[in-house]
């Protein structure tokens, strides 16, 4: 907090503050560039699920034809009932996330809900029961649960103290990155290599988030780390003491 006051009290310029920015970024803590592959790939998963879930179920489950028929709207309705299921599901699980973390790590827990995401989504490509799909969601919402605590969990134990703030805003950018990515091309994607199944984007929705599992794999958790050495060190302490 004293460094924090102290860059506060400077008075600083719109480019010096943009230099500052820059700067960071390309000084970026090593957790936090491992970090940057496994957001995108996430948010990429779950912009695929907010942009065609519902319209997919619409067609597959529903049998819509038509956007203007009874059916479709129906299948819309589901939809967000479905994405209402992901949102309780998320609120619950996010009581047992504490607990597995310290279980079997950081890492290794956001790996895991991950891959319920993972297989929520891709689950959704065989179902063909509206009830059934409320099951998927329960994938899903494990995985929110994770997405919103885990990555900055583990990044807040990387960053240097004065800049923290910066270092999550600039986070941010692998949010914001996928969006722009998703707007920009998914619609040629959807074109020309789909086929404009938007069942195969939620599909494909489902191992982007596979790819940001496997990529988890080699983050670093320094938070971790630092929490294995003092547990070395404290059941070394008797020995030595004997």
């Amino acid at each position: 907090m004293d460094a924090f006051r102290r860059m506060k009290s400077e008075k600083r310029g719109l480019f010096a503050n943009a230099a500052d920015v820059f700067d960071s970024i390309a000084k970026m803590p090593k957790t936090m560039r491992q970090l940057a592959p496994v957001q995108i790939f996430t948010w990429m998963g779950l912009f695929c699920m907010w942009l065609f879930f519902s319209v997919a179920i619409a067609r597959s489950v529903f049998g819509a034809s038509d956007p203007s028929s009874p059916q479709y709207s129906d299948g819309i309705e589901w939809g967000n009932i479905c994405f209402s299921v992901y949102s309780a599901v998320c609120f619950a699980f996010s009581f047992l996330l504490p607990a597995m973390a310290r279980a079997i790590g950081r890492k290794h827990t956001h790996t895991l809900c991950l891959l319920c995401g993972a297989l929520g989504l891709i689950s959704a490509g065989f179902i063909h029961d509206k009830w059934l799909l409320l099951l998927t969601m329960v994938g899903v919402g494990i995985a929110w649960a994770s997405i919103l605590s885990m990555p900055y969990s583990i990044l807040a134990a990387s960053l240097p103290k004065e800049k923290t703030g910066v270092y999550m805003g600039i986070f941010n950018f692998f949010i914001v990155t996928p969006e722009i990515l998703a707007a920009a091309v998914f619609g040629w994607v959807m074109n020309h290599l789909l086929h404009n199944n938007r069942l195969t984007a939620v599909v494909a929705g489902g191992c982007f988030m596979i790819v940001a599992a496997a990529l988890m794999q080699r983050v670093y958790d320094p938070g971790e780390a630092g929490a294995q050495v003092e547990q070395k060190q404290g059941a070394l302490t008797p020995a030595a003491t004997e």
